[in-house]
């Protein structure tokens, strides 16, 4: 999405390229991709960002990430919020990102973002794990 512009908001998102990552000296039999995505909520609008997260739980599993978790304001900022996922390779992000447009759940969560207005900014970060993996 665009800087302050919510109506820009939608499934249709794109990355830089993602190289093999490795656990400690040994490279991982599937390398990962995290997503974070970092979002400039509405401070009043806090019980909305929470429905919305818990919009994802089936979705995003669904459409071939693995599911993290969403993260809302709790001390501190009261308008920074993270959502985090993880998929396999670049690869499997573009065939994630297909899935999840045609995904009645997405569409409902999309429509539900845009109809409620709570979210001001959406940043989509993609890193790969330099450290072991603690779980």
């Amino acid at each position: 999405m665009r800087a302050g512009n919510t109506r820009q908001f939608g499934p249709y998102r794109t990355m830089t390229c993602i190289r093999a990552v490795k656990r400690g000296a040994k490279e991982m039999e599937h390398p990962m991709i995290a997503c974070v995505i970092r979002y400039e909520i509405d401070p009043f609008k806090r019980d909305a960002f929470e429905a919305y997260a818990a919009m994802w739980d089936d979705p995003i599993p669904a459409c071939g990430a693995d599911l993290i978790g969403y993260f809302a304001p709790h001390e501190g900022s009261l308008t920074t919020a993270y959502g985090l996922y993880t998929v396999d390779s670049l690869a499997a992000y573009e065939a994630y990102k297909a899935r999840l447009v045609a995904h009645l759940g997405a569409q409902a969560a999309f429509a539900f973002a845009r109809r409620e207005q709570f979210i001001r900014r959406e940043e989509r970060l993609f890193l790969k794990p330099v450290s072991t993996l603690r779980a």
